[in-house]
């Protein structure tokens, strides 16, 4: 059984404390577009699709950028 993301778990908390100002700052430095995948599914379930949309949209857009082969996150 896999893990859970780590950082989509954190996301998810800062999401629901109604900070998305500040979930939209970290979704601009996700650590990789994997990640932001897995926490646009998380936020696709019936409960929470289309609550925060200013964060859907920055998580759209983040993910075009990161899967571009000539942008990448230094480790």
């Amino acid at each position: 059984m896999a893990r859970a993301n780590e950082w989509v778990v954190k996301m998810l908390a800062l999401i629901r404390s109604g900070n998305s100002t500040a979930a939209i700052a970290q979704i601009k430095v996700a650590p990789d577009a994997k990640s932001l995948k897995a926490l646009q599914a998380a936020l696709a379930v019936p409960p929470l699709a289309g609550r925060w949309r200013d964060v859907e949209a920055a998580i759209e857009d983040n993910i075009a950028l990161l899967s571009a082969p000539r942008l990448h996150r230094s480790p």
